[in-house]
């Protein structure tokens, strides 16, 4: 009998352990809001034609919170989400190509990688660029969260 409960006990403190989920998301990085997105891009078309080159991040206007950058990194296609994920949004806060950075048109200027979505300039920030699903099929890629 005790081996029974013991085992019990047991499995009871397996399934809670099992179904407690850790948050992975930092509570400070709630600025930007979860917008459903769905693109698909055609490689084929002028606009969309040099992701078809490494390093040449395109700008998807009108998804998501600021816009999509969208950049084939050589190793495969990254999107993120065109707003500053450090502050509420507000027309500066979308964020402007240069290069393969993006930079915030706020006064705080925050700059990011557009290979990897990490923080570049001012350390104290907490929040990386919001990434999306990308999905590659012959010449199109879908874009979603």
């Amino acid at each position: 009998m005790k081996i029974k409960t013991l085992t019990l006990g047991l499995i009871v403190l397996f399934v809670c352990l099992g179904c407690s989920k850790k948050n992975t998301i930092d509570p400070n990085c709630i600025f930007l809001a979860n917008i459903n997105v769905m693109v698909s891009l055609n490689l084929n078309l002028s606009q969309y034609n040099q992701l078809t080159f490494p390093n040449n991040p395109v700008y998807i206007p009108n998804e998501g919170n600021g816009g999509i950058i969208v950049n084939n990194t050589g190793a495969g296609y990254v999107a993120f989400d065109a707003a500053d994920p450090n502050h509420v949004y507000r027309d500066c806060s979308r964020l402007s190509i240069n290069g393969l950075e993006a930079i915030c048109g706020c006064d705080d200027a925050n700059t990011y990688s557009l290979l990897t979505g990490l923080i570049l300039e001012n350390g104290t920030l907490r929040c990386t660029l919001k990434p999306y699903f990308v999905e590659s099929s012959g010449n199109t890629l879908f874009i979603s969260n």
